[in-house]
């Protein structure tokens, strides 16, 4: 993350209470982004349990539980046992349904810190998968401190880094200009001869300000919230991933592999540049 996104998920990490919604698909990371956020809140006087389903990381000092739906230990009774041990920090490896849905959104009303994940595409995505599955907008409103979508990108090969230039299409539709400089792997031992090495992270934070509270409550639609998003400050993956192209971390073509730019919200900042 950059400086100024990890100085926002500092602010919503170290709430007293509060919800933490981490969205993505299957393997872009969300589990290590929930890990790293609970190292970040372990001490000795805090009380950190988990409910995973698997346990991908074992983390001293922190009660890790793992769910077994065939012997009925499953989130929503694991999480109403938790609650009983009044926890500060309470990890949920994924919200599955509406049952579990509540009972994570309660526990972040009534004095919890509550880090959890959902399978969607974006950050606004993720209001209106709650939605959807029942949780009320009011709950999702008063607890919501901080929703966070992410993706792994592959890094540009330190050992072959070398100049070239990626298709005028590719360029455009990300809203680059096609006269900047553009790095590439060529390929070599190092790496594999694949150009790339190790990952990078792009994220997107949303922040539920005022007026993006009212309009969920109010029941606005998808183009509203992005709108109210944007206004008050969210920066689309698209956005995050531009700004990593243009520090030569990563390339055109491997943020068209893993963001969709044809959404409509990460899209938006995009087609602002073209028009001038």
């Amino acid at each position: 993350m950059s400086a100024h996104q990890l100085a926002i998920v500092d602010q919503a990490l170290h709430q007293p209470q509060g919800l933490i919604l981490v969205t993505g698909p299957t393997g872009s990371g969300k589990s290590t982004t929930l890990y790293s956020m609970l190292t970040r809140r372990q001490a000795p006087d805090v009380n950190v349990v988990t409910v995973e389903d698997p346990i991908e990381r074992r983390l001293p000092g922190i009660t890790q539980s793992q769910v077994n739906d065939k012997t009925g230990t499953t989130f929503a009774r694991y999480l109403r046992a938790i609650l009983r041990q009044d926890p500060d920090v309470i990890m949920i490896g994924e919200i599955r349904d509406l049952e579990s849905a509540e009972i994570a959104f309660q526990a972040a009303l009534t004095g919890h810190l509550v880090l959890t994940t959902l399978h969607t595409n974006g950050t606004v995505e993720a209001i209106d998968r709650l939605l959807d599955i029942g949780v009320k907008p009011l709950m999702i409103t008063s607890v919501t401190n901080l929703v966070i979508a992410q993706r792994l990108a592959r890094l540009i090969c330190p050992h072959c880094r070398a100049r070239y230039q990626p298709s005028p299409a590719a360029v455009q539709a990300l809203g680059l200009d096609a006269g900047a400089e553009f790095t590439r792997g060529r390929g070599c031992p190092a790496c594999g001869h694949t150009g790339y090495r190790g990952r990078i992270g792009i994220f997107e934070l949303l922040r539920p300000t005022p007026a993006l509270k009212e309009l969920i409550r109010a029941g606005g639609g998808e183009a509203e919230i992005r709108a109210a998003a944007a206004s008050g400050g969210t920066r689309w993956l698209c956005d995050d991933a531009v700004t990593k192209i243009k520090e030569g971390l990563t390339t055109v073509e491997e943020v068209h592999r893993v963001v969709r730019i044809d959404d409509a919200g990460t899209s938006l900042h995009a087609m602002v540049h073209r028009r001038g």
